[in-house]
């Protein structure tokens, strides 16, 4: 896979310099030592409190760098991507931080991460200060593991313990808050693909149609291979898997983990979903969806929950330092605000049936349906790939209401496939064929006929929307068509359009719409809106020509 970075041995380090270049604060530093001691700290750190350390292997962003701070983290420490930071990086960074009042590891349940924080808490010991140490372990993945992982659930602790020490608690108070979190915390992520290490070959071991549940941070694969299933079922089979290991007449905060490249609209889905699953009825605080701690760019989330008590419930609460930090809100049910009704006479016409048109309507809308994933691979040469379903779902949209149209009067039928395509169909298509159907209705209400108000419509389409013949739209189709109808058949008319869809084919720069910022490689593609309405003519004309 590609990457962004300059030398494999400087990733962390550029990394955290360009962090701290974009604070802006200057509440944060680093201790020399570099590239061998990696330690971002509070420079405005007031020594009379207890420090909160923790860290891990780089890759994770924006933790553990991103939660140094105010209310959070006083130092963290950073090692290579996926590897335990050094005993002798951890044990600068408890120096650097640490006075009497004492400091307070918080360490994920990694071997190395025990191993080398550990030891570097007994060096501490050993050289007079009061060190005292937390291990997270709240992945649920391994039921009958002795020693869980500590993943995304690791944030609560730095949270509430940070908290803690902001407002002046000793060690003793606030290790005992962090250990007492710890065994309060569930937390399970799945994913749909493996990550992949910067300057490393990569080999993908998901299949097309697999996803891992209960897989680790550092790319370990999930405990078990599932189907992909629609967002809504997956998030059920966590819940489900969570709710389990949850006090059943206990509140929670719930922690929605993006674990590195699931897109924001994904996400806010997958939250979605959560807060519809019975999972739902035991959340008071929600935090996320965001990034808080990745995998690099694996493509998959985490949901973490902490049972809520009122010391819990005002750390999480309470404002901090770190923009990295998503601050938690409570649970509400969304507020509707009914939508007001048009100005003016309503002009809504009633339904009313005619058989001819009825068939013309149904005719068009099925031919588009059917050519769905024909004009999204068009598309895809030549734009984002979502004409074919943008059309499908307008035509969809007009059968659905199709009972519902004035069908016996040609002006107001019209008029309503203009209201339908605005509401239904996304981008500017929809827009521009609104435009164009409400501009003919209006024409022909005046006393226009049919092919003269729809030239009108094309009229006003091209003026709001600014294409011209020739600039590889649907215009190009759809002009000749509609003069070609004005003058003679319908037959000389769907003639006409297929004649105009072709000769997109041959221009090799669009000048209107999305593929013209795409430059010149569309030669031989014909524009998909172009050949729509060529199929839509020849759709008409097969219904209405005689054989």
């Amino acid at each position: 896979m590609k990457h962004f970075f300059n030398r494999r041995d400087t990733i962390v380090t550029e990394a955290l310099d360009g962090f701290l270049g974009t604070t802006g604060a200057g509440d944060l530093a680093r201790l020399d030592g570099y590239p061998e001691i990696k330690v971002i700290l509070r420079a405005d750190w007031d020594k009379t409190k207890v420090a909160v350390i923790s860290g891990g292997g780089a890759g994770h962003e924006p933790a553990h760098a991103g939660f140094v701070g105010m209310g959070m983290l006083t130092a963290a420490v950073s090692g290579e991507i996926f590897a335990s930071p050094s005993v002798e990086a951890i044990l600068a960074a408890i120096r650097a931080v640490t006075s009497p009042a004492g400091c307070l590891l918080i360490v994920k349940n990694y071997t190395g991460d025990r191993l080398n924080f550990g030891l570097a808490a007994e060096k501490a010991r050993a050289e007079g200060f009061r060190v005292e140490m937390v291990i997270v372990a709240d992945d649920i993945a391994l039921p009958d593991i002795a020693q869980p992982r500590g993943v995304a659930g690791t944030l609560f602790v730095h949270k509430i313990a940070g908290h803690l020490s902001e407002a002046g608690n000793d060690l003793a108070t606030v290790a005992a808050a962090a250990r007492a979190a710890v065994a309060d915390i569930v937390s399970l992520g799945i994913s749909l693909s493996s990550c992949s290490i910067p300057g490393q070959s990569h080999d993908e071991r998901f299949g097309a149609n697999d996803a891992e549940l209960g897989l680790g941070i550092h790319g370990e694969p999930g405990v078990e291979r599932i189907a992909v299933q629609s967002a809504e079922r997956l998030v059920a089979i966590m819940s489900e898997r969570l709710a389990a290991r949850l006090d059943p007449v206990s509140d929670y905060a719930l922690l929605i983990n993006n674990l590195g490249s699931v897109p924001p609209l994904e996400m806010l889905l997958v939250a979605n979903a959560v807060l519809a699953s019975p999972l739902a009825q035991k959340v008071t605080l929600t935090i996320g969806p965001g990034q808080l701690m990745t995998a690099l760019n694996m493509n998959g989330f985490s949901l973490s929950l902490i049972r809520l008590d009122a010391s819990r419930e005002a750390a999480l609460l309470a404002p901090v330092g770190p923009r990295a930090w998503l601050p938690a809100r409570a649970v509400r049910q969304a507020s509707v605000v009914p939508m007001a009704k048009a100005a003016g006479p309503n002009n809504a016409s009633k339904a009313s049936q005619d058989p001819r048109t009825d068939r013309l309507v149904v005719a068009v809308c099925e031919r588009l349906i059917s050519l769905e994933g024909a004009l999204n691979g068009l598309d895809a040469k030549a734009g984002d790939g979502d004409t074919g379903s943008t059309v499908a779902a307008g035509a969809r949209s007009v059968l659905g209401r199709i009972a519902t149209l004035p069908l016996a009067d040609p002006a107001a039928t019209l008029a309503a496939l203009g209201d339908i395509l605005s509401a239904s169909m996304g981008g500017s298509s929809g827009v521009l064929l609104s435009i164009f159907f409400t501009a003919a209705a209006q024409a022909l209400e005046s006393g226009e006929t049919l092919p003269k108000a729809l030239l009108a419509g094309l009229d006003r389409m091209s003026f709001y929307g600014g294409a011209r013949v020739g600039d590889r739209t649907m215009i190009d189709a759809l002009e000749p068509a509609l003069r070609a109808l004005d003058r003679g058949s319908l037959e000389d008319a769907a003639v006409a359009a297929q004649r105009g869809a072709e000769a997109t084919a041959a221009m090799r720069k669009a000048k209107a719409g999305r593929s013209a910022y795409i430059g010149s490689q569309l030669d031989g593609v014909v524009d998909p809106g172009a050949f729509a309405v060529a199929e839509v003519f020849t759709a008409l004309a097969a219904l209405l020509e005689p054989a």
